[in-house]
């Protein structure tokens, strides 16, 4: 069953949503935060009178640039450790492995990519940060990123509240497309390396 995020966003408000865009793009435990469904949501919500959809743009797109911020200057004092670092419920090696690879094929253009990514898009400014990438090279990149994902999908369900009646009867299909699409780059990578060596 899926868990309710209209109502998670609801109770969240401003703060709760803030707060976990920040945690899902700047710390090692917010990889399990459900980044996509809740801005496109909240979105939504928005269009329905729930918020102000410019205050709430302002706020998720700050907190996914200050959010990838964070992890680049975490990932640059850990260093090398980081790829080195025994695994826990909160930590996986496999997922710093696999940012690192998808960071060094896509070079700075993946701070924006990663974005899309769910679980990747918490790792990959940690392993810009362990690379020592260029700040100010990563922060355009990440502001760009931050633009893309934490103000274009709010918009994008603010817009389509305001064009669909009775947006909210739809909203856990479009969840779920959400979701599978996000995470179809990762299935795509899992089968490839599984069944297609």
């Amino acid at each position: 069953m899926i868990f309710d995020i209209v109502s998670l966003v609801e109770t969240a408000g401003y703060l709760g949503i803030t707060v976990i865009i920040f945690a899902e793009t700047g710390l090692f435990f917010g990889f399990f935060f459900p980044g996509d469904s809740l801005l496109f949501t909240a979105g939504i919500l928005a269009s329905q009178g729930f918020f102000n959809i410019w205050l709430l743009v302002l706020l998720t797109t700050s907190a996914a640039i200050l959010g990838d911020s964070v992890g680049y200057w975490s990932g640059k004092k850990t260093g090398p450790y980081i790829f080195i670092r025994p695994d826990s419920f909160w930590f996986s090696h496999a997922r710093v492995q696999d940012a690192q690879r998808f960071f060094e094929k896509y070079g700075p253009l993946s701070i924006i990519l990663s974005r899309f990514i769910p679980v990747v898009r918490t790792f990959t400014p940690i392993v810009a940060g362990v690379a020592e990438m260029n700040y100010k090279v990563f922060l355009t990149y990440n502001v760009i990123g931050a633009f893309l994902w934490a103000f274009t999908v709010p918009i994008l369900g603010y817009l389509l509240g305001n064009v669909v009646p009775d947006i909210e009867r739809y909203i856990i299909p479009l969840i779920i497309l959400i979701v599978g699409v996000s995470f179809l780059p990762v299935a795509t990578d899992v089968v490839r390396k599984r069944f297609l060596k």
